[in-house]
């Protein structure tokens, strides 16, 4: 067993005793000396690299292994100890860049299959690998007219290239089905075991004969990893591409409600239907460096959203991609700025609208730290300091309450933040009630998300059933007027507030009548989805409260394009603002009949909190 592999450094620290074991027994140790290929492009991967000693570079195919030290920009990234390498080759079978030893290299090398049992049987270690991997192709922007991308945000995936998957049933063998892709010319098949589907690489073939000596006869499904990422055949084109921005892979499993199985769909085939840069955007981002690195990969989030929603692109499509490439600029940062030996101990959460995956343009931060109990990290609050501080310099705004990590009233350890929690909804003063609120919106993006998942549990735990509690907290949604006259006409105001007028009152309802009904979603358009198949709102109603939010966050969008100057670092001063005079004849009529919903819905809000008004 090679040494100096230390299982205690994330994410291997989350594996079990016996799971630690079987990794020690097939880890190998490699060598290599300065200006040695490690792995060339187009080569079969053998497993995930973890650097021991050394340093490694990654480079285009076409760049030689001296260029990497006489060109720095010849290398997209270099990889120190500690880091990891090689997992995008992994999934996707071969290697498309080059890596090579920048200096004398001592790696450990994790077997493919190995990796992939850790996978199959440890779900927080899955979850963590998969949120770190790290996308290494190169995407090349689509460029097409502004009508193609109208008729892609109306696609859905039923209606676009679903490639029909070779499927093996269980029983058949590694020879039978390499035999198999040979002849259909197929990278991966899906093996069938049972009622289940695990998808099978060319790599996992190779992998289970030469490195693991498994004979030609054994049963494929037995190597087959079964964590699929699946989405529905009715679901759109656009969310294909907002689950593979969010989980960073190539293609996932089309499959219907009872499990009926559709096909796969691959990111190759989305791209070519799209035409924005958010995928370069997210490839930047990872492959940034350097602090300066990310900043100027994060500048590019304005124009991207003004692309977007110039093409056509649905406002709550543009939420959840920007969501998605903001959660992983947040945790970029961490890992720049955080000492690595510190991630297992910290979690970095995101709340408000970042928690809710609602934010368009770049909102205040909101955000705070747990650690664990009896952590001792002297740099603490100096570090979260300069988070902060980084943040603004990307042209994050301060938070006006100073919710974030650079106030130490929002870093707590698992025990603090679980009391906080419960100690806010046991007040019913209204700066408790919105610490709440906001708290209750939050949601893991960097470090140990078991931390945050112990301490939310603890108060999702000691808030059920309480009634009074969910009166007091429901009564904040009533708490701005809304601008609707008693013939229920817009009051006359050139500077209309949206977020208290409209925003506030949709989310804050929804979101106490989901924490009522126990759904830990924090996206408000979700959790309306689920309210509605549990039977706790009417269709009707969720559909016009999801209508009405949608329309509140277009306008205020517009009208901060309208104020965007070009300069990333800008900060909106009025970012709420709605100025009523610049609204088309339509635009006004739309916005008072999406404000006669919020009144609506705070009457119901009364009857089913018994309030008083």
């Amino acid at each position: 067993m090679p040494d100096m592999f230390n299982v205690d450094n994330l994410p291997f620290g989350f594996l079990t005793e016996e799971e630690k074991t079987l990794l020690l027994n097939h880890v190998q140790r490699k060598e290599y000396q300065p200006l040695e290929l490690v792995l060339a492009a187009g080569e079969t991967s053998q497993g995930v690299f973890v650097i021991n000693k050394g340093q490694v570079a990654e480079s285009e195919c076409s760049s030689q292994p001296g260029e990497l030290l006489i060109e720095q920009h010849a290398a997209f990234m270099h990889y120190q100890p500690g880091e990891y390498f090689g997992s995008w080759s992994v999934f996707n079978g071969k290697a498309i860049h080059n890596f090579v030893a920048v200096e004398e290299t001592v790696c450990h090398l994790i077997p493919t299959q190995t990796l992939f049992e850790l996978i199959d049987s440890n779900s927080l270690f899955a979850d963590y690998f998969q949120q770190s991997l790290t996308a290494k192709r190169e995407i090349i922007a689509q460029h097409a007219p502004n009508q193609d991308m109208a008729e892609f945000m109306l696609s859905r995936i039923a209606d676009s290239t679903i490639r029909e998957p070779l499927i093996v049933e269980e029983g058949t063998s590694i020879e039978q089905a390499t035999r198999l892709m040979r002849e259909s010319k197929a990278d991966c098949l899906l093996a069938k075991s049972g009622n289940r589907y695990g998808m099978v690489t060319g790599t996992d073939l190779l992998d289970a004969v030469i490195m693991e000596h498994l004979p030609l006869d054994t049963d494929v499904s037995q190597i087959a990893s079964y964590r699929l990422i699946r989405i529905k055949p009715d679901d759109y084109l656009f969310n294909a591409l907002i689950i593979m921005t969010q989980q960073q892979i190539e293609r996932v499993v089309v499959m219907g409600d009872n499990r009926q199985l559709f096909g796969v769909i691959e990111l190759t085939d989305v791209l070519s239907h799209f035409s924005s840069h958010s995928h370069v955007i997210g490839l930047r981002v990872e492959r940034a460096q350097t602090v300066d690195e990310l900043r100027e990969a994060s500048f590019g989030l304005a124009d991207l959203i003004k692309g977007l929603i110039a093409t056509g692109v649905k406002t709550r499509f543009v939420m959840e991609l920007l969501a998605a490439l903001n959660s992983r600029i947040l945790s970029k940062l961490f890992d720049l700025i955080v000492p690595l030996e510190v991630h297992p101990h910290v979690c970095l959460i995101v709340m408000g609208s970042e928690g809710r995956g609602e934010q368009i343009m770049k909102t205040d931060q909101d955000n705070g730290l747990i650690y664990r109990d009896g952590l001792d990290w002297p740099q603490m609050h100096e570090v979260m300091k300069e988070f902060s501080e980084t943040l603004i310099s990307f042209g994050f705004p301060p938070c006006p309450g100073n919710i974030m990590v650079s106030n130490p009233e929002w870093v707590n350890s698992t025990k603090q933040w679980a009391k906080k929690l419960i100690n806010w909804s046991k007040s019913f003063e209204g700066e408790a009630t919105m610490n709440l609120a906001i708290a209750s919106d939050s949601k893991p993006v960097a470090g140990n998300f078991a931390l945050f998942k112990v301490a939310r549990n603890s108060f999702f735990r000691r808030i059920q059933d309480n009634e009074i509690f969910f009166s007091h907290f429901a009564k904040a949604a009533l708490r701005f007027d809304t601008p609707l006259t008693f013939f229920g006409r817009l009051k006359d105001s050139a500077g209309l507030d949206i977020k208290k007028a409209g925003v506030f009152p949709i989310v804050h309802g929804v979101r106490g009548i989901a924490l009522e009904s126990k759904i830990s979603e924090t996206n408000t358009f979700k959790r309306l989805e689920q309210l509605v198949e549990q039977g706790v709102l009417h269709k009707e109603l969720a559909d016009n409260l999801s209508e009405a939010l949608s329309y509140f966050v277009q306008i205020r969008l517009q009208q901060q394009m309208s104020r965007y100057t070009g300069d990333p670092t800008e900060i909106d001063q009025v970012p709420n603002e709605i100025n009523i005079k610049k609204l088309t004849a339509l635009e006004r009529q739309l916005l008072r009949d999406a404000l006669a919903v919020v009144k609506d819905f705070k009457k119901y809000l009364i009857q089913r909190y018994h309030l008083t008004f």
